[in-house]
């Protein structure tokens, strides 16, 4: 008989669901337990499965998420939800576990944890050190850019980009800056003003950079302590480092270099005149984007070592 801890991926043939279950497959603590084909729209089989499950993985539109969560809600099973439905729900740990000290501890207790969006999980890394030391004023303004491959838009868009048709070298989103990742953003880095936040697609299926830039007036400190910062902030890291970038060997930084990846990278820029500060996050958007983040929370939630299953 088998001493595997059960879990069911509600929604296993997204992108994410299924970025999930490939990972499991290598992880030697946990068995993924199945629903049949033709039941996978039968919601009282799916809820037998959550039932019977150790960890429920909702890997579901935002507005399906809610609906099976309220039933979620009188069962005993523990939940990691990767839509976007609860990621400002108090009743839901943020499953960002280098968000501060104390946050794996409330990952590691919780009954319901809500995973980070990719974006989110970018600008949030950069912001919040920054917030706690007071570094962001009432007024500074903040601008946020990024530029994610194609697969975070969901099988439509990468049957879109993958159709045979020349794709789009770059697309814009969110131009009515009312993105969903806004309102979790604020909350987890501890903003108090709405930042700006305009999203891109470029025609790469995986990768993903984060781009905060500022005004260095704005922040009263120098690049170098915004460096260390960083540095004091995520030592010991195991998924998110602080990297140095020497333009004068390589004028670029490549959006995809950490494909398949659960690390975020971090890289600070100042112009030439040192009025001006680039913080930049390198990350796989479904890597610590999604799949990758939702597996090291189920990890911190079942004791185990955050990087099984995790392809570094």
């Amino acid at each position: 008989m088998s001493n595997k801890l059960k879990v069911f991926i509600d929604g296993q043939h997204g992108t994410t669901g299924l970025q999930i279950r490939d990972k499991l497959e290598h992880h030697n603590h946990v068995q993924v337990i199945e629903i049949a084909t033709e039941a996978r729209k039968d919601i009282n089989a799916r809820k037998a499965l959550m039932n019977e499950a150790d960890i429920v993985f909702l890997c579901l539109p935002d507005a399906a998420s809610k609906e099976i969560a309220a039933d979620l809600y009188h069962m005993d099973t523990r939940v990691i939800d990767a839509s976007s439905a609860h990621r400002v729900d108090e009743k839901w740990v943020y499953g960002l576990p280098e968000l501060r000290k104390e946050q794996r501890a409330r990952i590691k207790n919780a009954k319901y944890v809500s995973n980070p969006g990719c974006y989110a999980t970018g600008a949030t890394l950069l912001l919040n050190p920054l917030s706690e030391q007071g570094l962001l004023g009432d007024n500074t303004a903040i601008h946020i850019n990024g530029y994610s491959g194609y697969s975070g838009g969901g099988t439509a868009m990468i049957n879109t980009y993958e159709s045979g048709d020349t794709p789009p070298a770059l697309a814009l989103y969110g131009l009515d800056f009312q993105h969903k990742h806004i309102a979790e953003i604020i909350k987890h880095s501890g903003l108090k003003r709405r930042p700006s936040f305009i999203p891109s697609v470029v025609p790469i299926r995986q990768g993903m950079i984060v781009l905060v830039a500022f005004d260095k007036t704005e922040l009263n400190s120098t690049t170098k302590d915004i460096k260390q910062l960083y540095q004091a902030k995520y030592q010991g890291e195991q998924f998110v480092q602080v990297r140095e970038h020497d333009l004068e060997q390589d004028k670029f930084l490549n959006i995809s270099n950490l494909g398949g990846s659960n690390n975020c990278e971090i890289y600070v820029f100042e112009s030439a005149d040192q009025s001006q500060v680039l913080a930049v996050a390198r990350l796989d958007n479904l890597g610590k984007g999604a799949s990758s983040a939702a597996i090291q929370n189920m990890n911190i939630m079942l004791g185990l070592e955050e990087s099984l299953g995790i392809s570094q």
